[in-house]
C-alpha cells in the first residue's frame, strides 16, 4: 500500500474502481439488449405487415375458384379491398397514439390481426372474406404508423436507425416466412388439373384457409409481447408524467443519460405549441417537415420497386423467361430484398438518411434508365435479372427502410402521431396508384417507357432529398425538434 504521498491509488481502491467499470460495462450491456428485445418486440407489427400483404398472393388460386370469382373486376377485389383498412387503420392510428400513448395501439393492432386471419380463413361467403380482409387491412395500417413511431420514441439517438430499420427488417422477413407458409401448406397439384379437381382438391377446399389462419401464431407472439412493452417515455411526458417517463427511460439508460434526455424533453416542451397538428403546422418548419415526409412516402412508392414484388411473373416473362425460370426468380429477389435490408441495419446510423436516400434514389434512376434501354432493344435474359435484382438490392438498403426512420423522426413530440398518420396515408395512397397504374403504363407506354417513367421519379426524388433534407443521423428527437426542423434550417 502506498502512503498519502505516494503516486499509486490503494489496492482496494483501484480494484473496486476495476469492478466498479465492469459493473457498469455488464449493466450497459443489459440495457442495450433490453432495448433491442424491446424494438424487436415493437417491430413484430412489420412482420404481420409483410406476411399478411403477401400471403393473399398464395391463396388466390384457390381463394378464387372457392367463391368462383371469374370477373376481373371480383379478382381485383379482394386483391386490393385490404387497401382499404390500410387507409382507415393509418388515419385512426394518428388519433388514437395521441389520446392512448403508442403501447395500446399496439396491442389493438396484434388482436385485429389474430381475429381478422382466422376470421378470413373461416369465410363461408365471398362478402364475408372482404369483410375479414378490410379489417386486417386496418391491423396493417395501424402497424405500419405505430410499430416506426415507437421505436423512434425509446431509441438514443446513436441507434435510433438501425432499431428502427428493425421494422423494416421485419416486413422483409414476414414476406419471406408468407412464401414459405404457402410453399408448406399447399399441396403440389398434379399437371393438367381442372378447375373442377383443383377446386375439389385439399388446396381448394381447407389448403387456402390454412394459409390465412397461420397468421394468428405470429399474431398472438405479438399480442403477447405488445402487453409487456413499457410505454413511450416521449408519450409520458407530453402527458405531464415526468416520474413514468423517468422510470422507462431508466430501463435503457445510464442515470446521466436519463437526466440529459429528460432535461431535453422539459427543454423543447417549454415554448411548444398546444393544440396538436393544427397549432404545429403554424410553424413554418413544421410544415415544411410534413410536406417532407408526405412526399419521402410518396416517392419510396412511386419508385417503383414494389411493381417488382408484385407483377414480377409480367416483369420475367418479357425479359423471356419462361415459367420455371419465372419462380426460381422470384425466390432470388426474396433472399436479395432479406439480405440487403441488413447492409441497411449495419449503415443506416453510419452513413445517414440523407447519404443513403441519395444512394438510392439515384443509383435506381441510373438501373431504371438502362433496363428500359434493354427493354427497347428487346435484349433479354441475365442481363435483365441483373438489373432487377441490383433494383431490389438498392431500394432494400436505402429507400425501404430510411424512409420510414427519417418519417419517424423529424416531427414535434405533440403532433408526432397524427403527422406520421398523414405520411403513412400517403403511402398507401401511393401504393395503390402505383399498383392500379402498373398495369395500364405497361400497355400503354410498355416496359420500356414504363421504366424510363420511374427513372424520372427517382431521379426527382435524388433532387428532393438533395436540397430539401437535412441530416438527423446522431441527434435526439428534441435536437432534431428543436435545431434540424426549425424554419431557418428547412
Amino acid at each position: 500500500m502506498v502512503g498519502a504521498g505516494g503516486t499509486e491509488p490503494d489496492t482496494e481502491e483501484r480494484d473496486a474502481g476495476w469492478y466498479s467499470m465492469i459493473g457498469a460495462k455488464k449493466e450497459s450491456g443489459r440495457q442495450t439488449a433490453k432495448l433491442w428485445l424491446v424494438a424487436a418486440s415493437g417491430a413484430l407489427g412489420g412482420l404481420l405487415f409483410g406476411y399478411d400483404w403477401v400471403v393473399i398472393g398464395g391463396a388466390k388460386p384457390f381463394y378464387e375458384l372457392f367463391f368462383h370469382l371469374d370477373r376481373p373486376a371480383q379478382q381485383g377485389w379482394a386483391m386490393s379491398c385490404a387497401l382499404i383498412g390500410c387507409l382507415i387503420g393509418s388515419l385512426a392510428a394518428g388519433w388514437l397514439t395521441e389520446r392512448y400513448g403508442r403501447k395500446r395501439p399496439l396491442v389493438l393492432a396484434a388482436a385485429v390481426f389474430a381475429v381478422s386471419s382466422l376470421g378470413t380463413a373461416c369465410a363461408a361467403g365471398f362478402a364475408l372474406f372482404v369483410l375479414w380482409r378490410i379489417l386486417g387491412g386496418v391491423a396493417i395500417g395501424m402497424a405500419s404508423n405505430v410499430s416506426p413511431l415507437y421505436i423512434a420514441e425509446i431509441a438514443p439517438a446513436h441507434l435510433r436507425g438501425r432499431l428502427v430499420s428493425l421494422n423494416q427488417m421485419t416486413i422483409v422477413f414476414g414476406i419471406l416466412l408468407a412464401q414459405i407458409v404457402n410453399w408448406r401448406i399447399a399441396h403440389p397439384v398434379p399437371i393438367g388439373a381442372t378447375a373442377a379437381e383443383i377446386l375439389l382438391s385439399w388446396n381448394g377446399q381447407f389448403g387456402w384457409r390454412w394459409m390465412f389462419a397461420a397468421t394468428a401464431i405470429p399474431s398472438t407472439v405479438f399480442f403477447v409481447a405488445a402487453c409487456l412493452l413499457p410505454e413511450s417515455p416521449r408519450w409520458l411526458a407530453l402527458k405531464a408524467r415526468p416520474a413514468a417517463a423517468r422510470r422507462v427511460l431508466d430501463l435503457f439508460n445510464s442515470a446521466e443519460e436519463t437526466e440529459r434526455v429528460l432535461a431535453e424533453m422539459t427543454t423543447v416542451s417549454h415554448g411548444a405549441p398546444i393544440g396538436g397538428l393544427r397549432a404545429c403546422l403554424a410553424r413554418q418548419g413544421v410544415r415544411r417537415a410534413l410536406f417532407l415526409g408526405i412526399a419521402l412516402a410518396v416517392l419510396q412508392q412511386w419508385s417503383g420497386t414494389n411493381v417488382i414484388f408484385n407483377y414480377a411473373q409480367e416483369i420475367f416473362a418479357a425479359a423471356g423467361y419462361q415459367v420455371s425460370g419465372i419462380l426460381f426468380n422470384i425466390v432470388i429477389t426474396g433472399i436479395v430484398n432479406v439480405l440487403f435490408t441488413f447492409v441497411a441495419l449495419a449503415t443506416i446510423d453510419r452513413f445517414g438518411r440523407r447519404a443513403l436516400l441519395s444512394i438510392g434514389a439515384i443509383a435506381l434512376a441510373a438501373d431504371y434508365a438502362t433496363l428500359a434501354a434493354l427493354y427497347h432493344y428487346h435484349l433479354q435474359g441475365w442481363p435483365m435479372l441483373v438489373l432487377v435484382l441490383a433494383a431490389i438490392a438498392l431500394y432494400a438498403m436505402s429507400l425501404a427502410p430510411a424512409t420510414w426512420v427519417v418519417i419517424a423522426e423529424i416531427f414535434p413530440r405533440q403532433m408526432r402521431g397524427e403527422a406520421i398518420s398523414i405520411c403513412t396515408t400517403a403511402l398507401w395512397i401511393a401504393c395503390f396508384l402505383l399498383t392500379y397504374t402498373f398495369p395500364i403504363l405497361n400497355r400503354s407506354l410498355g416496359p420500356q417507357g414504363t421504366f424510363g417513367l420511374y427513372a424520372g421519379i427517382c431521379a426527382a426524388g435524388f433532387a428532393l432529398v438533395r436540397f430539401l433534407l437535412p441530416e438527423t443521423k446522431g441527434k435526439s428527437l428534441e435536437a432534431i425538434e428543436s435545431e434540424v426542423f426549425s424554419t431557418h434550417h428547412l
